[in-house]
């Protein structure tokens, strides 16, 4: 087989599939990236027991031998490179790899023994890429990273009669994200959020559609550029709804930007253990304040407020600053009270809301 392929080209695919396959494993063979030629381009291969990716490339190719290569060593060989343009030929288990001036022979394996990767499933949906890869992002910050929290780490995914929604929570807060679709899907599902973060960094540069279907507990995802497959988590969110209080005895609208940069700029002397940060509302007026062992900082914004003229609420710095990080422009922050939960929207995306648990103090 050979192959003449752009080097960007050739090393954005390794560096997607690098992020899947693992440098070491109990399993050695999937350790390696799966390469292909065929008629229209390069397919390249990897997966680690939970994620299942293949990608395909442009390039000119002769033959359809296939052949898997150690990943991460042909990574950084290719990102190497010399020339903007990559030569491939491989023969006799070994791979010549020559780039300008540059030339290696790496040793290849036959793709025996190789797991035979899961994409085809019944597609039930057809979703807009870069849609579907921002209603995970905006709600991935808030799925635990603990063990033990079980089924609070991955992002649960909603598909109803012209609707999906995206959901993550650790218990202390909740991110939510509702998206406008054509599909008449009706399924609930979760995804691990660490293949959420796959999922997104695959979704985010495809442009067009992507078809979606569910098989054997795993989520298919496809388009013309690759195939992706993703295991799923067991079970489903309890009732998350209840959470969400539907009344408020004040709300706040300002500019998100300047709302997270003061928050940036006055933790830095919040208390280590639990971070809290104050917010005063008092008319049309918002002090953010933060004091711990070495000083105090304060800053003031400007608000349009409604309801009771003053609240004192204090929030853990880091869960305020996620749940303020997706939006653009305007904020809404709507108040329960001062130890009930608080609700975040995107005054100009009515999809995202979030909501953040207080400090008792």
């Amino acid at each position: 087989m050979r192959v003449r392929i752009p080097k960007r080209t050739l090393a954005e695919a390794i560096g997607i599939l690098e992020r899947i396959i693992p440098n070491r494993s109990s399993n050695p063979v999937i350790t390696q990236l799966f390469l292909q030629g065929h008629s229209s381009g390069l397919t390249l291969r990897g997966t680690n027991g939970e994620v299942d990716l293949e990608l395909t490339v442009t390039a000119e190719t002769e033959g359809a031998d296939a052949f898997l290569v150690p990943a991460h060593l042909f990574g950084q060989i290719v990102r190497g490179l010399p020339g903007e343009l990559v030569e491939l030929s491989a023969d006799n288990q070994e791979l010549e790899v020559e780039s300008g001036s540059f030339r290696t022979r790496l040793a290849t394996a036959t793709p025996e023994g190789y797991p035979e990767l899961t994409f085809d499933a019944p597609m039930e949906a057809r979703l807009a890429a870069p849609e579907l890869a921002r209603a995970l992002a905006h709600v991935r910050y808030a799925a635990s990273t603990e063990e033990y929290r079980a089924i609070f780490r991955g992002v649960q995914l909603e598909f109803h009669p012209g609707a999906l929604r995206a959901v993550a929570s650790d218990g202390f807060r909740l991110a939510r994200y509702d998206l406008a679709t054509r599909t008449e899907f009706v399924k609930k599902l979760v995804v691990p959020a660490r293949s959420a973060d796959e999922i997104i960094r695959v979704l985010k540069d495809t442009e067009g559609e992507v078809a979606v279907g569910v098989t054997e507990g795993k989520l298919v995802l496809a388009s013309e550029a690759f195939r992706m497959s993703v295991a799923l988590m067991e079970g489903e969110f309890p009732d998350y709804e209840r959470v969400i209080p539907q009344q408020f005895v004040g709300e706040a609208v300002l500019s998100a930007e300047a709302l997270r940069e003061s928050i940036k700029r006055v933790k830095v002397l919040a208390d280590k253990n639990n971070h809290r940060i104050d917010l005063f509302f008092q008319g049309d007026a918002l002090e953010v304040v933060a004091e711990g062992d070495y000083g105090r900082g304060s800053e003031r914004l400007s608000v349009q407020r409604e309801g009771e003229p003053q609240l004192v609420l204090a929030y853990n710095a880091e869960y305020l600053g996620d749940a303020l990080s997706p939006v653009e422009g305007q904020v809404r922050i709507r108040l329960s009270g001062p130890t009930s939960p608080t609700v975040i929207e995107a005054v100009e995306d009515p999809g995202y809301l979030a909501v953040v648990v207080p400090l008792r103090v």
